[in-house]
């Protein structure tokens, strides 16, 4: 549990650095820069989409090699370029340079990341394992919003102060990594390029990966959330508590669902998770500002359920069902699947935004969880 532990110390400052400008940019773009909800849409589409094309190849070159380290310090080294550039953005278009290069580096670490954790451990303690990993990455979280609210706060609404501020903890993040031992495995297997291999993966994996795409597709970016909040009368520092609330129902959640995914199964919380999913969405789509603020706060906590009944027990559900030698390369291309439907999702939802409102936003996103549960359900 040793690079665990570490590993989840340096997912943990990575996340306050990200964390403390995440959900800023949304009112950045807005009020600063003079951006729309379409404008956010595409960043963020073009962002995590790029992030995810490259999971598959970095786990793909991290099996071949028996090397995942160096692969996740170039990425985490990546992540606090991306904030450099944030600092100094002085338009919407350097913001999505911005948001690309620290979705590019997010994108070369999280497999040989995620596969170093499944390398460290077996299958009866994988799911706590990442559930662990889950947990002290989003206490991270937690911390970097409370730091943002505090210097947005202190300095008025001054978002560069912010923005440098993050370089800090995202230093020290690419310096716990450097205490990470590689695993190697004594059979390392033979195998073809990522293009060639979906074929090569067992029958379970790939159903539950086509299932995951479906679920994307209504699984837009989470500034999303933050923009129906101010449309519901709060202000950019409320809305970030409301995101720190999100970050700690998500951290609180997350090891109890790994550990019980040990015990009963992923497919069953999974199952569980993607419902709560749907029925949060369709929360934000039906409340109004009659509604009153306590349904908001109920909705970003029940948000932060679905992520620790979900994020790392879909990471331990592709390590266990994937090939040994291929595991990089599987939970890579989950991560890519995933990935290609972020684009059209967030795309997508922004134009709803734009032409039908933004209940239209999330009335889409809740049928698509929804949906998603069923499937996994009944198809798994």
């Amino acid at each position: 549990m040793r690079n665990v532990i570490i590993l989840g110390l340096t997912s943990l400052f990575t996340d306050i650095a990200s964390e403390m400008v995440y959900p800023l940019i949304p009112f950045f773009l807005t009020s600063a820069l003079g951006a729309g909800p379409a404008i956010l849409g595409i960043i963020e589409g073009i962002a995590e989409s790029t992030a995810s094309v490259l999971k598959v190849f970095s786990g793909y070159i991290s099996d071949r090699l028996q090397r995942r380290k160096a692969l996740a310090f170039a990425g985490y080294s990546g992540s606090m370029i991306g904030k450099i550039l944030l600092y100094v953005a002085g338009s919407w278009t350097i913001v999505l340079g911005a948001r690309v290069v620290d979705r590019i580096g997010k994108g070369i670490r999280t497999a040989p990341r995620d596969a170093l954790i499944a390398d460290s451990t077996n299958p009866e303690t994988r799911g706590r394992a990442f559930g662990l990993h889950r947990a002290m990455d989003t206490a991270g979280a937690a911390i970097g919003v409370g730091l943002a609210f505090f210097f947005f706060t202190q300095y008025a609404g001054d978002y560069s102060r912010v923005f440098l501020w993050s370089l800090v903890p995202a230093g020290v993040g690419v310096l716990l990594l450097m205490f990470v031992h590689d695993i190697r495995r004594s059979d390392p297997g033979s195998v073809g390029l990522p293009s060639l291999r979906w074929d090569r993966m067992p029958k379970r994996l790939r159903v539950f990966m086509i299932i995951a795409m479906v679920f994307t597709l209504g699984n837009s970016s989470n500034t999303f959330l933050l923009l129906r909040a101010g449309g519901l009368g709060f202000s950019p520092a409320t809305a970030i508590l409301l995101y720190l609330v999100y970050n700690l129902s998500y951290a609180l959640f997350s090891y109890p669902a790994g550990r019980l995914s040990d015990g009963i199964g992923r497919k069953s919380l999974l199952v569980a998770g993607y419902a709560v999913y749907g029925l949060v969405y369709l929360g934000f789509a039906l409340f109004t500002e009659q509604s009153g603020p306590w349904s908001v706060w109920m909705l970003f906590g029940l948000y932060g359920l679905y992520s620790g009944m979900t994020e790392g027990v879909e990471k331990a559900l592709v390590a266990d069902l994937a090939p040994g030698e291929l595991r990089g390369t599987a939970i890579g291309l989950h991560a890519t699947i995933v990935g290609i439907g972020l684009l059209p999702a967030s795309l997508i939802a922004g134009q709803l935004w734009a032409h039908l409102g933004p209940s239209a936003t999330f009335f889409f996103g809740g049928g698509m969880g929804l949906l998603a549960a069923l499937g996994l359900l009944f198809l798994l």
